[in-house]
């Protein structure tokens, strides 16, 4: 229309008039002129509540008033929220139900804008929504789905008046304010176990399945589905599932209105934390956590420095681009615990779409880095095994460079370290055939393995079979590594013991010795394995009847390990207590026992209560207390050793039989244990617990000899062996002595 066209005068009036009016001067083209809408009446629903998903499970989850469902993709925040929306609105406890899909800032101010207009009858604003709240006497409940971002909810959170759910995966602490965090978890294994029976319409295999998927309900819901449409059973399912990525076992109909695979789910959330400062950080330490151990992983492994170097920033970014992947609840991260955890889909979601050869090869590094010379507590050991068994598992051939993975022989020095020889000849066992496979029969790795196997497995419990098995592997050795190398030392030692073991302690000691000599010359005197030997020839001096000079050996040892590896260090502490037990046998237990008590205090203060060490020195204090004529004391110690085994081992444990043998026989002594004693009969006889495997009676007390103790000792780090409550008066010291990389 052009600028100067002519407009006519309009001059007109309205009186008694209700509803529209519009007044027109010039009108070129269409007009539409509608009507104002009337408000809706109450009871009103906006927005469209998800329907209930098929064979729903009742969680027992409270939802409280003013709610934030919180959890990782696929836990089912949404068909909580939608079960509770809908419980309230059939009670009529809300008049007004606002269900919003928040999945983005825009999308929350037109629900809210829709809201008004129907409430009001007028074209309204997400403003005019939030005054109708806040003025409104009616009860109301305002759901937001799947809110991506806290900034998205800045200025248009629901007031105070009425009832608000949220869901998200963030864990942002701005979320909080008024409201109540819940955090929404995986299904309980009941609960998985009736879903998955409903849904895919069995339950055979069910259980399996579940812990397989990890009890996450989404990942549920589409493996039904899969066996629905192919018709499997759960057991066929899971041969699937272990055989191919994610993707390839979803159904090619989703169930549920789900709007993404389990492949899937996580994507726009890995997206959306490597978006967050430190930008980039997040993918790659999430694609490390993925093939370590879901259930927990020391923070120090992702600050080690093959991480950081691999991730291309310090510490502190680590550590926030840790919290990053906690706030879109991809990972939890524990900072105060120094832990990580992963749900195991996520893991093989992320291991599907990663580099996984150069991941494993930094996590093996980085765990490596990462676990301490001296294990300070049971739990942490436990969490560093764990991990390196996980890394076994799914790092494969990329951690099989020319040699056998380092974390490998470090997590086998943990087990010997906290006394489980079983399982580290369990282990060696299970890898000798791996290792040959890929190295060769000739690899010096495969070589110090069957090495190790003959020390673990029959050295103290066979010994001329052991000499035997060494003297035919020692050839093998000189010809492939040379008589310098450090394992065809060890393999020397490992004779020399055998034969103390055997019963002839003197040529134990001159062997050693001559093997001293060589390691001095190869390996220097400050070596590990030097300091051992040492060690060992003082123990088998001590074991050919020479106290005196085993003793002055001990304590020279003691001065240079002091020196070189500090007063805390385990190998210190270990030839300290050596020193207290030769004492005892040298004549003076009451001495012995104070010795030992200062040990118990440092290994209690380092190790932690519940370490195989700390509990040596408590089962040494116990004989010594004895030997001094304190029989209360030492039931009294017997006793509390033996409450605490039963609590961390269980009650069948084989420590636990022995040292309930020997609480037992004090207990006859001391009018202090009678009580006590009698439960302990009681339970002893039970089927439940198993007698000690030696038929060790009250009986065999007054048999204790050094030499007896000989011939069932020697393990790592000179692990004491329990004959009733005694410990060795010294024992002697072998190594795992990690091999190099070197073929």
């Amino acid at each position: 229309m052009s600028d100067d066209l002519p407009l006519p005068d309009v001059s007109n009036s309205a009186e008694g008039t209700s509803g529209q009016v519009n007044q027109f001067g010039v009108v070129h083209g269409d007009v539409h002129v509608g009507g104002a809408s009337r408000p809706a009446a109450l009871p009103l629903r906006v927005g469209l509540v998800p329907q209930r998903a098929g064979s729903f499970q009742h969680r027992g989850v409270d939802v409280p008033d003013r709610a934030v469902l919180t959890g990782m993709g696929g836990v089912g925040k949404t068909q909580l929220a939608a079960d509770h929306a809908e419980r309230l609105w059939h009670a009529g406890e809300v008049r007004v139900l606002v269900w919003v899909t928040a999945a983005s800032r825009d999308a929350i101010v037109s629900s809210y804008a829709d809201a008004a207009a129907k409430i009001t009858g007028r074209a309204g604003s997400a403003r005019t929504f939030l005054e109708w709240l806040a003025e409104t006497p009616e009860p109301w409940l305002v759901v937001l789905d799947d809110v991506q971002a806290p900034a998205d909810l800045h200025g248009l959170w629901p007031p105070a008046s009425g009832r608000v759910v949220v869901t998200t995966r963030r864990r942002d602490a701005s979320l909080r304010g008024d409201r109540q965090v819940v955090d929404v978890d995986v299904f309980s294994a009941r609960e998985s176990v009736a879903y998955l029976t409903s849904a895919a319409g069995g339950a055979d295999g069910a259980a399996e399945l579940a812990e397989d998927l990890g009890h996450l309900p989404l990942a549920l819901a589409q493996a039904a589905a899969y066996v629905l449409d192919r018709q499997l059973s759960c057991a066929q399912y899971r041969t699937r599932l272990a055989q191919r990525r994610l993707a390839a076992v979803a159904p090619d109909d989703l169930p549920d209105e789900h709007r993404a695979t389990v492949a899937a789910t996580w994507s726009l959330s890995v997206e959306r934390a490597d978006s967050l400062r430190p930008r980039g950080v997040a993918r790659p330490l999430l694609a490390i956590a993925s093939v370590l151990d879901a259930n927990g992983i020391p923070l120090e492994v992702f600050t080690s420095p093959a991480v950081l170097e691999f991730l291309g920033v310090d510490a502190a970014d680590a550590r926030d681009g840790l919290s990053c992947l906690h706030r879109l609840s991809l990972v939890t991260f524990d900072a105060e615990a120094g832990s990580v955890r992963v749900h195991a889909l996520v893991q093989r979601a992320t291991r599907d779409a990663a580099d996984l050869d150069a991941v494993a090869r930094v996590a093996a590094d980085g765990l490596a880095q990462a676990w301490p010379r001296t294990e300070r507590g049971t739990a942490r050991g436990q969490a560093l095994r764990a991990n390196a068994e996980a890394l076994l598992a799914t790092g494969g051939d990329a951690l099989w460079d020319g040699a056998c993975p380092p974390v490998l022989f470090r997590r086998l020095e943990s087990l010997v370290d906290v006394g489980l020889l079983a399982e580290a000849v369990d282990s060696l066992e299970g890898l000798l055939p791996t290792a040959v496979e890929r190295l060769g029969p000739r690899h010096r790795d495969v070589l110090t393995i069957r090495r190790l196997l003959i020390h673990f497995g029959s050295e103290t419990t066979d010994p001329a079979g052991a000499i035997t098995a060494y003297r035919r592997l020692l050839p093998e050795l000189l010809e492939v590594i040379g008589p310098d190398d450090v394992q065809t030392l060890l393999l020397r030692r490992g004779i020399a013991c055998s034969l103390g073991v055997a019963g002839d302690p003197a040529r134990a000691a001159a062997d050693l010795g001559r093997l001293l000599t060589d390691q001095l010359r190869v390996l220097g005197r400050d070596h590990d394995e030097t300091l051992t030997t040492r060690h060992n020839i003082a123990f088998w001096r001590a074991q050919a009847g020479d106290l005196a000079g085993a003793l002055a050996e001990a304590r020279r040892l003691l001065a240079d390990r002091v020196d070189l590896l500090g007063h805390d260090d385990v190998q210190t502490m270990i030839t300290r207590q050596n020193i207290a037990d030769m004492i005892g046998k040298a004549g003076d237990p009451a001495s012995a026992a104070e010795e030992t008590r200062l040990v118990l205090a440092d290994r209690s203060r380092v190790l932690g209560p519940d370490h195989a060490q700390t509990w040596m020195s408590r089962t040494s204090l116990s004989h010594w207390l004895y030997e001094a004529g304190q029989v209360a004391a030492a039931a009294a110690e017997a006793r509390k050793l033996l409450e605490d085994r039963i609590r961390v081992l269980g009650p069948a444990h084989p420590e636990v039989a022995s040292t309930r043998a020997s609480f037992l026989y004090l207990a006859e002594r001391s009018r202090e244990a009678v009580g006590f004693w009698e439960a302990q009969r009681t339970e002893r006889v039970s089927p439940s617990h198993s007698e000690p495997s030696d038929g060790i009676s009250s009986a065999s007390w007054t048999g204790y000899t050094v030499s007896s103790v000989a011939s069932s000792s020697s393990a790592l780090h000179q692990r004491n062996v329990e004959i009733v409550v005694s410990s060795t008066s010294s024992k002697p010291e072998v190594s795992t002595s990690r091999p190099s990389t070197e073929a």
